[in-house]
């Protein structure tokens, strides 16, 4: 049974933006006090250098630049981290009532502690976040002297956006303690199966939470430990689980995988380079914002953030906003009993090693360009005639670095005959194999990771 009731977690929700003070407006960047942009580095900074940068970047093949636009440069490893504990046979994950200052809608579920090395080393002079004594080995000693009682279930490094970050990575962390720990007025216990039905709300539960919830490891468990994260009333769809038992193909497909994105790697002729920001091709600032001449999928914005009960609670940064609504989509067909999911390898401009595993179907919104395929076809039926249509939902992007930006996720179930010859570098994967793939840092990028966390049982 779980400890809060769904009712009660929306009303917690509800009550905390109500009385929570935000204020987040624009500002032009020629208003902007503590960002500048440096001459001598090409960038956009802050004055101390912490935080993050932003750069110009171009990417070339075989000396043709294919790519330019700004980029964030944040060459730290932040924590994304969830304390998990088993009340009454239940699993229970620690949530927090988090605000970013891009937020589309104040309040969002997030991890226990969602904290650049920045925040945790105080580079900005503000409060140490709440929690981090569990997660750091370093200062994980109880008021006693003694250390927690605690286990590592997940523990990755894993990829950002890198259509906006350069080779931008967060550590995903899930630690199970042993031991009553106090709970916050910011922070909640919840089951998995109430996060799951948080997001069937637009928005409601941020991306941070999404990726460390996919990094579970559902594959290497046994079915007591299974019963705890997700008990038996909440297994509704026998394929799934199947899929997640795995049939015995699971190294032939990691095989098959792996030597189609080796081959993309050690072949890759694409490369980049770091650029003055201002000297990107058909981009400008134009009334006090960083736009792209031609339609693009995002601008460079610039805000004044106040939030109440932050490390920081008052301060100004760039935010890159986005132009349209990106969409998401995860391809699903039941064969032979087991359910399956097709994949895509998908290079990224700032993927940390060339290219990552994506889902079916990965769109940045750019007005007027359309990109077609055999996927792309089958994917568009089902959303104009509404079939198989197992999720469909707006969820939030990063809400620290990108404003108000919020990208359509859709799993949608097809006939395993609909696509019968798949084009080159998509896979038809079991959960199973997903699931053991995403324990390896970068491999899984993070729209399939975020498209895995809502996979309903």
């Amino acid at each position: 049974m779980a400890v809060n009731s769904f009712e009660d977690i929306l009303s917690w929700v509800d009550e905390l933006n109500k009385k929570t003070k935000v204020n987040i407006h624009k500002k032009p960047y020629e208003e902007m006090k503590a960002w500048f942009y440096d001459e001598k580095s090409g960038t956009i900074r802050n004055e101390k250098r912490s935080f993050f940068e932003i750069s110009g970047l171009r990417s070339y093949v075989k000396g043709e630049c294919i790519a330019s636009q700004p980029v964030l440069l944040q060459n730290e490893i932040g924590y994304l981290g969830i304390i998990c504990r088993n009340i009454d046979g239940v699993m229970h994950f620690l949530m927090q009532a988090k605000i970013e200052p891009g937020n589309i809608n104040n309040i969002q579920i997030s991890p226990t502690i969602q904290a650049t090395k920045s925040n945790f080393t105080q580079q900005h002079g503000g409060k140490r976040p709440n929690y981090l004594e569990y997660f750091d080995d370093g200062t994980a000693i109880k008021d006693n002297g003694r250390p927690f009682n605690k286990r590592i279930i997940v523990d990755q490094i894993q990829s950002e956006q890198s259509s906006r970050f350069l080779k931008k990575r967060n550590r995903n962390i899930m630690i199970e303690v042993f031991d009553e720990i106090p709970v916050l007025p910011s922070h909640k216990w919840m089951t998995l199966s109430q996060i799951k039905r948080l997001m069937l709300y637009d928005n409601l539960v941020n991306m941070d939470t999404r990726t460390v919830l996919s990094c579970i490891p559902y594959y290497s468990m046994t079915e007591d430990e299974l019963l705890a994260f997700i008990p038996e009333e909440d297994r509704q769809d026998p394929s799934l689980w199947k899929s997640i038992a795995g049939t015995g193909t699971t190294r032939e497909q990691l095989a098959s995988v792996f030597s189609f994105i080796n081959d993309r790697k050690m072949f890759d002729e694409r490369y980049y380079e770091l650029v003055p920001m201002l000297s990107l091709d058909n981009w400008h600032m134009d009334k006090g914002e960083f736009v792209c001449k031609e339609p693009y999928s995002f601008k460079v914005v610039f805000c004044d953030i106040e939030i109440e009960g932050r490390e920081v609670v008052k301060w100004e940064q760039p935010l890159f906003e986005a132009t349209g609504i990106a969409t998401f989509g995860l391809l699903t067909s039941v064969k032979d009993g087991v359910r399956k999911f097709l994949v895509k390898a998908k290079p990224e401009i700032g993927c940390f090693d060339s290219l990552e595993i994506g889902p079916s179907v990965q769109r940045e919104y750019v007005e007027g360009v359309v990109f077609k395929d055999k996927v792309d076809e089958v994917f568009d039926k089902h959303i104009t005639t509404g079939t198989g249509i197992m999720f469909d939902q707006l969820l939030s992007e990063e809400g620290g670095r990108f404003y108000h930006e919020q990208n359509r996720n859709v799993i949608v179930e097809i006939e395993s005959d609909e696509l019968e010859v798949l084009p080159e570098g998509y896979f038809w994967m079991e959960y199973h194999t997903l699931n053991e793939l995403v324990q390896v840092n970068n491999v899984l990028n993070i729209q399939l990771r975020n498209l895995l966390s809502v996979v309903r049982s």
